[in-house]
């Protein structure tokens, strides 16, 4: 089944989900939480979008998010990745963290800001983890009302897009914990939040993307891989249990080697994440994958041997 088409382009605010694998924690501490939230501020440094709002659960998070630029699916796999390289050193776990891809539903700000934030402050209560969404540490809605944390929200838009001061927007909030209404609900064909001319605007702009970007998005899509299917992949050519190969000590064999090369250059990861994963320095990645990279131009059967796994991976 084809992936759905995602419409990024500038200027476009989107509600992200992303869950656990098999609906399974993935924040176990209040280390992991900050841990996330120290990605998720390094991504906005690194990807100049606007944070509007979040909240951390235990198997799933929100973000409201503006993104200046048509990188939404980069900026996604920058946290994704990062957190599930953390998550899995520190746990000596491997594998998938998240359930497929990231889901995102593009927003209408001016018919559906309030409504949303409310609804994403709300979760915990939703959820019976505290009785009032001020109580709840791990979203921004403290840095709404109080001014306190989360210095990395950006506070001066929000009041624009909120259309009324901080303490209506609190008794707005807390008026919801009894019964508000769930604005996805009114999501239109999984994807789009507003009204009528912005959903008829968003449909018209995503069929002149497919027909004008589709063959280049498609490219682009190849050359960013799955870190796991990589190594899976080369660990199965080379006949070798994952774990092992990744978590050896010795000098790295061409396995080794040929899966650090391959996340090197089939990945958005860095070579210190890289290093996480297998138990390196960020220099040792650096220097393993260059001297691979010079094998592979001089030594013909593994120049073959690299194009038969990369054939496997980009599948």
């Amino acid at each position: 089944m084809a992936r759905p088409y995602r419409l990024q382009a500038e200027n476009c605010l989107y509600h992200i989900t992303s869950r656990g694998n098999d609906r399974k924690k993935i924040f176990s501490s209040e280390q992991d939480y900050q841990k996330f939230l120290d990605y998720l501020k390094a991504a906005k440094d690194k990807f100049k979008f606007y944070l509007y709002a979040y909240c951390l659960m235990g198997n799933h998070y929100h973000l409201f998010l503006e993104i200046t630029q048509p990188n939404l699916s980069r900026i996604m796999q920058y946290i994704n990745t990062a957190y599930t390289i953390y998550y899995n050193v520190k746990r000596k776990h491997f594998g998938h963290l998240f359930q497929g891809r990231f889901k995102s539903i593009l927003v209408e700000a001016d018919s559906y800001f309030v409504e949303l934030t409310r609804y994403i402050h709300l979760n915990p209560v939703r959820a019976k983890i505290v009785d009032s969404p001020e109580k709840y540490r791990w979203s921004s809605y403290n840095a709404y009302i109080n001014n306190m944390g989360s210095d990395f929200v950006d506070k001066t838009r929000i009041k624009e897009l909120l259309t009324m001061d901080i303490s209506t927007y609190r008794q707005f909030v807390l008026g919801g914990i009894e019964d508000s209404p769930d604005p996805l609900e009114n999501v239109y064909a999984g994807f789009i939040l507003g009204g009528v001319k912005f959903i008829k605007d968003k449909l018209s702009q995503l069929q002149a993307d497919i027909e004008s970007k589709d063959f280049a998005h498609k490219r682009a899509v190849k050359n960013i891989l799955d870190p796991q299917e990589i190594i899976n992949t080369v660990a199965g050519h080379f006949q070798l249990d994952p774990e092992q190969m990744r978590k050896s000590h010795e000098r790295p064999m061409t396995a080794k080697k040929a899966a650090l090369y391959l996340l090197r250059r089939k990945t958005g990861l860095t070579n210190a994440q890289i290093g996480d994963l297998f138990n390196m320095k960020f220099a040792a990645v650096s220097k393993a994958t260059l001297s691979f990279e010079r094998e592979i131009g001089e030594d013909n059967r593994l120049r073959r041997v690299m194009s038969q796994i990369t054939s496997k991976v980009e599948v």
